[in-house]
């Protein structure tokens, strides 16, 4: 690990770099947990279903996007490298912006900087209320991701401020799910290459389909990925992403509409129309 100081002499260990792959907890890959939006999403997101209830709301800045959730992920896999080391782990992290974003293939740019700056408010503004289980204790109220988040900065000599650190304090709830769980899954180093309909895609398929295929219903999964507009424009999108073959690891495969056939009169049952989610063939030879 790397020792730094901020200007006013503070010490601090960096958890970074990471040298593992990416991994994120099973339950935020499973639940739509974040808004699929580049822009501020300012409304509030529900998931309901008999047996997981999911309510996020806004902050300041709106709730948490797909790209936020980009430094959870940096996080958890921080987290789990120390954990398979054997190493203690508390809920404070320390690392660079330049580690973070070589991880996630963003450049350094000013712009980038700026980004982390507001997904980090975005992460700590945002409300969660959920009934998901995390380290065997279920938790009633709000909670955000992010209990703490602070950017360390010295100053060079002609008082232009350098970013030195990052610093989070990950909320109880993420904490329990990596410690006692271990539920984490690896990502494909491709998924930062994604977009946000494809990269929630990726994440239902890499949580619940692991050694056969998935048939899922359209609208179940329009649902699970937390996909805002309406199922006939769904439908399109995931049309696309079926003909482009570009999810890492998953072949998608739009059902035949067979059980959606209209009976005479009558319009096609778009809600019947199913998805397939394939595991694609893994090479002789290769790890799994």
């Amino acid at each position: 690990m790397t020792v730094g100081s901020t200007s006013q002499g503070e010490l601090f260990v960096l958890d970074s770099p990471l040298l593992s792959e990416v991994r994120g907890e099973q339950s935020l890959m499973a639940y739509p947990f974040f808004a699929l939006s580049k822009t501020a999403w300012k409304r509030s997101l529900i998931y309901k279903t008999d047996a997981v209830s999911i309510e996020i709301g806004p902050g300041p800045r709106g709730v948490a996007t797909i790209y936020d959730k980009e430094v959870l992920l940096y996080i958890a896999s921080l987290m789990a490298a120390k954990l398979d080391a054997g190493e203690q782990v508390s809920q404070d992290f320390f690392f660079t912006a330049h580690d973070l974003f070589r991880v996630t293939g963003v450049n350094g740019s000013a712009r980038s900087y700026s980004r982390l700056s507001d997904a980090l408010e975005r992460l700590q503004g945002t409300q969660i209320k959920t009934n998901i289980e995390a380290g065997g204790e279920g938790q009633a109220g709000f909670f955000s991701w992010l209990s703490e988040a602070q950017l360390h900065y010295t100053k060079t000599k002609t008082g232009d401020k350098r970013l030195k650190a990052v610093k989070v304090r990950l909320c109880d709830w993420l904490y329990r799910a990596i410690l006692r769980d271990r539920r984490v899954l690896d990502y494909s180093p491709a998924y930062f290459q994604l977009g946000p309909v494809e990269r929630r895609l990726y994440e239902v398929a890499r949580s619940t389909c692991k050694d056969a295929a998935a048939v899922v219903g359209l609208d179940d999964l329009r649902l699970q990925l937390g996909y805002q507009n309406s199922l006939k424009h769904f439908r399109h999108a995931m049309k696309g992403i079926a003909d482009a073959n570009t999810i890492p690891d998953y072949t998608i495969t739009m059902g035949d509409g067979a059980s959606a056939a209209a009976s005479p009169g009558r319009r096609p049952n778009i809600a019947a129309l199913t998805v397939t989610i394939q595991p694609k063939p893994t090479l002789p030879g290769a790890s799994l």
